[in-house]
């Protein structure tokens, strides 16, 4: 993130300062009309500290139980981390990714009178940034889920403000409807693990709000911070017998158990870089 604001904002200014004056003379509306855009950027996910594994025991639909041992203590005493892990205790823990996002959009905007804009945008982004959510047992094992947005589609308005004639302003919101892959791992080699809805698209919503200088009379330049939250409450991964014992604690109210993230708002940051090309 520190390192796209190092680059963005100081090419924005460059931008103010470079674009031809004659861009505003010839142009009385610059910002009306048809448009395509690429960005780039840094994401990464929302404060999620206190991130847990939660359980259905009888598999009624409620994430609501405890899993205990045969003589009824908790079987997760060693408790849960915020992070993906490929060990037994919550000392092994690896921190949530930031990575690149990155995506491609075309839209429409009016400018109406001399300051205003209002437009549409729809748009194709991918967020490579990881979230991961581990829990760990007294076995002692370790299970570990992570997710990241594989595509998302998303429809937004924007409303703007242009001071300056070349320069705009705006903010921006709407509807998004992404596939969240998510991914599964642990050290658990006596039950069966299967992922359900894995790669189920789910619906979501983004907003934000950036600012946009014209450097010739089709070319602008911009930076732009969007927030995405997704409900992604279908995924979850079923636990059968394998070759467990009757007295395996994930068996013993019916035969297995399902279990997933506690969280299921996926939030996602981004602050990106944007190029657009106006007809």
């Amino acid at each position: 993130m520190n390192i796209l604001t190092r680059i963005s904002l100081p090419l924005l200014a460059c931008g103010i300062m470079a674009s031809p004056a004659m861009a505003q003379d010839e142009e009385r509306n610059p910002f009306t009309g048809l448009y395509i855009s690429g960005t780039v950027g840094v994401g990464w996910n929302g404060d999620d500290s206190n991130d847990t594994v939660v359980f259905d025991t009888n598999r009624d639909g409620n994430f609501d139980n405890n899993v205990n041992t045969i003589l009824g203590a908790n079987a997760f005493s060693p408790g849960f981390c915020n992070g993906s892990s490929s060990g037994n205790a919550p000392g092994n823990c690896d921190n949530d990714r930031d990575r690149i996002d990155y995506s491609a959009r075309i839209g429409f905007d009016v400018q109406m009178g001399s300051a205003v804009v209002v437009g549409g945008v729809v748009e194709v982004n991918k967020n490579d940034s990881t979230d991961g959510t581990s829990a760990f047992s007294t076995t002692p094992a370790g299970y570990s889920f992570n997710r990241k947005l594989d595509n998302a589609i998303s429809a937004r308005a924007r409303v703007g403000f242009t001071p300056g004639g070349n320069f705009l302003v705006y903010g921006t919101g709407g509807a998004s409807y992404a596939r969240i892959k998510h991914g599964f791992s642990t050290t658990n080699t006596a039950n069966s693990f299967a992922q359900v809805n894995e790669d189920k698209r789910v619906w979501g919503y983004q907003v934000g709000g950036g600012a946009e200088v014209m450097l010739t009379r089709n070319i602008s330049l911009g930076a732009e911070y969007l927030y995405s939250r997704y409900n992604d409450d279908k995924y979850f991964v079923a636990i059968g017998p394998g070759t467990a014992s009757p007295t395996n604690p994930f068996l013993l109210n019916g035969g297995g158990t399902n279990f997933r993230p506690g969280n299921t708002d996926f939030g996602l940051h981004a602050i990106r870089a944007t190029l657009n090309f106006r007809f």
